[in-house]
């Protein structure tokens, strides 16, 4: 039992260390403008992101935050979630093996090859690494918790600005993040 929660612990953290956060995509997304933001339907605020939807009232929302943590000592994340006063919370997430933001040449070799790999099989498989959300059943599933990744920390800072002043000024909002 225990050899097995230790073997799914690693075989989580190696899909996370290696899935690829793209610094080359955030550079470009950054000089294309990758976020935009309009009036939106009154009293709600909703994200279409490429990891699908989210459309909440802002009279519902009943705390909008934003925090880094670690995870096991290998990703930092960094998450903005908004609670309401219904059945479910929403959680955007952007996540970074910590080998990328320590200046480690030789992290950042092993990251940038398996970006490469991970890049590879996305483009035959159509599935974006940079914006699925990886869960493993049970450690990682949340009842009642809507998660979305974002590729960019940039876009994440701009949705929780987004969805803040939304929800303070009571002004419908919609913000897109681009793929």
């Amino acid at each position: 039992m225990k050899q097995n929660y230790l073997l799914l612990t690693l075989s989580s953290l190696i899909l996370l260390t290696f899935t690829p956060q793209a610094t080359a995509q955030n550079k470009r997304n950054s000089a294309q403008n990758n976020v935009a933001e309009a009036p939106g339907p009154r009293r709600f605020w909703q994200a279409n992101l490429p990891g699908g939807e989210y459309i909440v009232a802002l009279s519902q929302i009943s705390s909008i935050s934003k925090h880094n943590y670690i995870i096991d000592g290998a990703l930092r994340v960094t998450e903005v979630v908004i609670d309401t006063t219904g059945n479910s919370l929403a959680r955007f997430y952007y996540i970074v093996p910590i080998s990328e933001d320590s200046g480690s040449a030789l992290g950042a070799g092993l990251t940038d090859r398996a970006r490469e790999l991970l890049d590879q099989t996305g483009k035959r498989t159509g599935v974006n690494a940079n914006t699925i959300v990886a869960k493993q059943y049970p450690t990682t599933t949340h009842a009642k918790t809507v998660e979305y990744r974002i590729s960019d920390e940039r876009d994440l800072e701009q949705l929780f600005n987004s969805a803040r002043k939304a929800w303070i000024n009571n002004t419908g909002k919609k913000f897109t993040i681009k793929e």
